[in-house]
């Protein structure tokens, strides 16, 4: 269960920093970060746990999700620097 836990909270991580990197939509980020994995649910926690916000668009497209102040400090205190590591092609696509 641990190692769940752990692989979870490196993904989560790699989201916040994602997000962090550049403004992205709430489309982008379905389509980059949806699991039909009950195990890694890390969308589903970043918003449960006040990491990022989606604000209101009428379009998937135009609603922006933005990583919150809670979400900066989550990734400040993990010792991880912002990287942008996480690239995904479908987040490249023009909207």
């Amino acid at each position: 269960m641990a190692r769940e836990d752990e692989s979870v909270r490196y993904l989560t991580l790699q989201f916040l920093d994602w997000i962090a990197a550049t403004p992205r939509t709430y489309g982008d980020v379905i389509d980059a970060w949806r699991t039909s994995c009950p195990r890694l649910p890390v969308w589903e926690e970043a918003i449960a746990n006040g990491l990022v916000r989606r604000t209101n668009g009428l379009s998937m497209r135009e609603a922006k999700v933005l990583i919150t102040d809670k979400g900066r400090q989550a990734l400040k205190t993990a010792h991880v620097p912002p990287t942008a590591t996480f690239v995904s092609t479908k987040s490249a696509r023009p909207n």
